[in-house]
């Protein structure tokens, strides 16, 4: 919501209510809420910058929330203690719910899913070895390990075909490169 010029922030602010009113029942979900709703007072314009600007208007549109109102404000934050005690008091973000990082099936899950997503996996992938290696990462730290290992996988089977003149290409050499830079436990354990 936090724009360069003064006022835009807080204008996007009233439209999005607007739109969620209009469109009842609705829920409006606002990740990382701390870029906005950080303690005030710490900007350079004196209580006058945008982000308290919006900050103040996303105070004004929760206040006319109605206990039994068809419009619910969920946001995330992974630094709760960096947030503005008005966006924290009764009737606001007044509701914590604490998600810790996925647990060892959850992380094998995750692995499964991101990994047929970017590639074919060379089989056998362990994946309680990977999610053994991977104790408190979060789900977008396993899904950028498996990006990672799939834009290497690409990148690999990209140099080979540049490298290849005209003369050297045949299907075997091609099937060859390729089953040998699909997504292999090696690959992601050089990621990790």
């Amino acid at each position: 919501f936090v724009e360069m010029l003064v006022g835009v922030g807080a204008s996007r602010v009233r439209d999005l209510f607007a739109q969620a009113r209009l469109n009842a029942p609705a829920i409006v979900f606002v990740d990382e809420i701390d870029a906005v709703g950080r303690h005030r007072g710490a900007g350079m314009g004196g209580g006058h910058d945008e982000r308290e600007q919006t900050l103040n208007q996303l105070l004004v549109e929760m206040d006319g929330f109605e206990a039994n109102g068809s419009v619910i404000l969920i946001a995330a934050t992974n630094r709760p203690d960096h947030l503005d005690s008005a966006i924290l008091r009764s009737g606001r973000f007044d509701k914590k719910f604490y998600i810790w990082a996925p647990d060892f099936e959850a992380r094998k899950e995750l692995f499964l899913i991101h990994i047929e997503k970017k590639g074919r996996p060379h089989s056998p992938l362990d994946y309680d070895k990977l999610a053994e290696y991977t104790h408190n990462y979060v789900a977008s730290d396993i899904e950028a390990i498996c990006d990672e290992v799939s834009r290497d996988a690409s990148q690999s089977i990209l140099d080979l075909a540049h490298s290849l003149d005209n003369t050297d290409i045949n299907l075997e050499t091609i099937a060859t490169t390729l089953d040998s830079h699909i997504i292999t436990m090696e690959l992601l354990e050089k990621a990790i």
